[in-house]
C-alpha cells in the first residue's frame, strides 16, 4: 500500500499498486481469520443500523416509548460517529488490539443494557454505549486493512467491506424481523453478544499487541468531539421540530456548528482530520466531499421510498421492500466485478462513474415520481446501488493512498464516520424538504405525491454535485501521480500496463 506525502499526493517514487491478488487468497489459512475479523467488526455496526427499526416497534408494545422511538436511531449514530472521530487517536494511544478490545466491551455492555430493558430510557442508555463502541470498531477496522493484507488483496477486502453493507441493507431488517416475530425483540439485540466474543477471539489471535512508544501521545479533543456530537445531534432531531421554520433554523444552526468545528479542527495541533481534508485543491479533500455526499443524496430512498410505494402505488411491505433488495444486490454485485478488476488504473478511472450512475439512478427514481411510471422505480434502484458498488471500494482505498504521510489511520477512521454523517445529514435535508410541501402521515396521496417529487429533486442535485468531486478527484490523483512518478522515472499513471 503506497504511503502519501505530506502534500496529500503519493509518496516519493511511489508507483500506484498493480494488484493480482484473487478472492481465493480472501479465504487462506494466512488471511481468513483477518478477513472474517474486519468483516465481522464491519457488521456489527451495519446491521446494527437496521435491526432496530424493525424490532424495536415490538418493544414499544412490550412496555411503551413510542415517543422516544427515533432517538434510539439517533443516539446510536451520533454516539458511534463520535466512536469513529476518536479511533484513530484511541489506536495510536493504545494500539489496534487494545482499542478493539475494550471498544467491543463497550459495545457489549450496551447490548446487555438494551436487552435486558424493562423501558425505552434503558433501551437509549445501551443504544449510546452500542454506538460509542462499534463506531471505534468500524473506524479501526477500516484502518487494519492495509496493515493486515498485502497491496495486491486490499481491493479485495474493500469489496468485502462493501459487500457487507449492502448486505446489511438488505439482510439486516430481515433477520432482525426474523428473530423478533418468531422468538422476541430481545434476541434481535442478544444475537449481537455472540457475534462480538467471536469478533474478540479473532482480535486476539491476528491483532498483534501495541509495542511500546516513547512518543507522548495526544490528547483527545475533547471540546471539539463534543461540538461535533451537538451537531450532529442537532441535525438529527430537527426532523422533530414543530414547525418548519424551526426545523430550517436547526438544520442550518447544525450545519454552521460543523463548519465551524472542521475549521476550528484544521488550526489544530492536534487534529482530529487528516491533512487536507474536505480541501478542493487536494484529492483526499475532494475524495472526502465524494464520501459525504453520495450517503447524503442517497439517503432520500433509504427514508422514503419505500413509504412512498406504499402509499402512493398501494405496494404491500414486502414488494416495497423488493426495491432496497434491488439496490442492495446491485450493489454488491459490482463491488464484487470491480474489485476483480486487476488493472488499479482501471479501478480509479471507473470509480468517477459511481456518482454519475447515482445521479442517473436518483434522476430515474425522480422521473418515474413524477410521471407516475412506478416501473422505472426498480431499474433506477439498481442504478444506485450500481454507482456506490463501482465506487465505494476504490474510493476508500485512493483516500488511503493520498493521504498525508503518518494520517493515513485519521483517514480510515474517518470513512465509516463520514459515511454515517452523510445519512444524517442527508435524512435532516429530505426532511425539511418533505415538510415543506406538507408532508405528514395524514397527508393526501397529492400531497405525499408532490413532497416525494421535491426530496428526489433535492437528491439529485445533491448527487449531481458529487459527481463534479468525483471527477476532480480522478483528475488530482492522477495529476500527483505523474508528477510523482515522473521525478522517479517510472510510468505515468495513465500509462502503466499490466
Amino acid at each position: 500500500m503506497n504511503l502519501a506525502s505530506d502534500d496529500g499526493n503519493l509518496g516519493e517514487g511511489e508507483a500506484l499498486p498493480q494488484e493480482d491478488g484473487r478472492w481465493s487468497e480472501l479465504l487462506r489459512p494466512d488471511y481468513l481469520a483477518a478477513t472474517v475479523t474486519l468483516c465481522l467488526g464491519v457488521a456489527l455496526f451495519a446491521f446494527n443500523e437496521f435491526f432496530v427499526s424493525t424490532a424495536l416497534p415490538t418493544a414499544v408494545e412490550e412496555f411503551g416509548g413510542a415517543t422516544l422511538l427515533s432517538w434510539a436511531v439517533t443516539l446510536y449514530l451520533v454516539f458511534a460517529i463520535l466512536g469513529g472521530a476518536v479511533a484513530a487517536n484511541l489506536k495510536a494511544r493504545f494500539g489496534a488490539r487494545g482499542t478493539l478490545i475494550a471498544a467491543a466491551a463497550v459495545f457489549v455492555a450496551g447490548t446487555f443494557v438494551a436487552t435486558a430493558a424493562s423501558s425505552m430510557p434503558q433501551v437509549l442508555a445501551g443504544r449510546i454505549f452500542q454506538g460509542f463502541g462499534e463506531g471505534i470498531i468500524a473506524a479501526v477496522c477500516y484502518a487494519l486493512i492495509p496493515e493486515l493484507f498485502p497491496p495486491r488483496l486490499v481491493p479485495k477486502i474493500f469489496g468485502a467491506e462493501a459487500i457487507v453493507w449492502a448486505t446489511a441493507a438488505f439482510g439486516g431488517p430481515l433477520i432482525s424481523g426474523f428473530l423478533t416475530e418468531y422468538w422476541s425483540w430481545r434476541a434481535a439485540f442478544g444475537v449481537n453478544i455472540p457475534a462480538a466474543a467471536l469478533f474478540v477471539a479473532l482480535v486476539l489471535a491476528i491483532v498483534p499487541a501495541k509495542t511500546a512508544s516513547t512518543a507522548k501521545p495526544r490528547p483527545i479533543p475533547l471540546m471539539r468531539l463534543i461540538v461535533v456530537g451537538a451537531g450532529i445531534l442537532l441535525i438529527s432531531v430537527s426532523n422533530a421540530a414543530p414547525s418548519v421554520v424551526l426545523m430550517a433554523a436547526a438544520l442550518a444552526t447544525a450545519l454552521t456548528i460543523l463548519w465551524a468545528a472542521v475549521e476550528t479542527d484544521r488550526r489544530s495541533e492536534h487534529s482530529i482530520l487528516p491533512v487536507g481534508a474536505f480541501s478542493v485543491s487536494k484529492p483526499l479533500g475532494t475524495g472526502l466531499w465524494v464520501v459525504l455526499l453520495m450517503p447524503l443524496a442517497q439517503a432520500s430512498g433509504s427514508v422514503y421510498l419505500i413509504y412512498g410505494l406504499q402509499h402512493v402505488w398501494n405496494f404491500s411491505p414486502t414488494a416495497a421492500g423488493f426495491s432496497a433488495a434491488m439496490m442492495a444486490i446491485s450493489w454488491s454485485a459490482t463491488a464484487i466485478f470491480v474489485a476483480s478488476l486487476r488493472s488499479h488504473d482501471l479501478r480509479v478511472k471507473l470509480m468517477a462513474i459511481g456518482p454519475a450512475l447515482l445521479s442517473l439512478g436518483l434522476a430515474g427514481l425522480t422521473f418515474s415520481i413524477a410521471s407516475d411510471e412506478f416501473r422505472l422505480i426498480f431499474p433506477s434502484q439498481i442504478a444506485v446501488g450500481a454507482g456506490f458498488g463501482i465506487s465505494w471500494g476504490t474510493l476508500s482505498q485512493l483516500m488511503m493512498d493520498v493521504s498525508p504521510r503518518g494520517e493515513r489511520d485519521k483517514t480510515s477512521a474517518l470513512l465509516p464516520t463520514l459515511q454515517s454523517a452523510g445519512y444524517a445529514i442527508g435524512a435532516a435535508i429530505c426532511g425539511l424538504t418533505a415538510n415543506l410541501k406538507g408532508f405528514d402521515e395524514k397527508a393526501s396521496v397529492e400531497t405525499i405525491h408532490g413532497a416525494l417529487l421535491a426530496v428526489f429533486v433535492v437528491a439529485c442535485l445533491i448527487s449531481t454535485v458529487s459527481v463534479y468531486f468525483g471527477q476532480r478527484t480522478v483528475r488530482l490523483a492522477a495529476k500527483g501521480s505523474q508528477g510523482r512518478q515522473r521525478k522517479a522515472g517510472t510510468p505515468r499513471f495513465d500509462e502503466t500496463t499490466e
